[in-house]
């Protein structure tokens, strides 16, 4: 498998994902499209033109999957059995259209699972950066991993 099983994974360790994926209009579009997210913010350029931003900023729920989606090739592909939580979710700068966002995972803590000896939690923190290095998005994230295989 790509992602990692529990005993790979050790608190402390720091990932950085190569992967990084440049944000289009079209992609806020049709998210918030899909999700008939009616924000302003997000899909008039009028109304977000005279806001503290001066233009429609990336919605965060997006921002928030794809954080999560660029970690799962070199951390979760195949090795996770489910998501089980998703807390401190924060969104200290807006993104753009333009803006690339690139993330990095580190492991906070990890456990066996009680109910299930093949398995075990781990929770990481993503946090993701827009290209200039500045913090967009910070999640943390609990998951149930396999065990490595004996």
């Amino acid at each position: 498998m790509a992602g990692k099983y529990y005993e790979d994974l050790e608190i402390d360790m720091i990932i950085q994902h190569d992967l990084g994926r440049t944000l289009t209009e079209a992609d806020n579009v049709l998210f918030n499209s899909l999700t008939m997210n009616t924000q302003p913010l997000h899909i008039n350029e009028d109304f977000a033109s005279k806001t503290q931003f001066g233009k429609r900023i990336v919605n965060g729920i997006f921002t928030l999957g794809l954080v999560v989606g660029i970690s799962v090739p070199d951390i979760t592909q195949g090795t996770i059995v489910a998501n089980l939580g998703y807390e401190n979710i924060t969104h200290p700068n807006p993104l753009f259209h333009g803006d690339t966002i690139y993330v990095q995972t580190e492991i906070l803590a990890k456990r066996l699972s009680r109910s299930n000896p093949d398995l075990g939690i781990i929770t990481m923190k993503h946090t993701g950066r827009n290209q200039n290095g500045v913090v967009c998005i910070e999640v943390t994230r609990s998951a149930l991993f396999l065990k490595r295989p004996v």
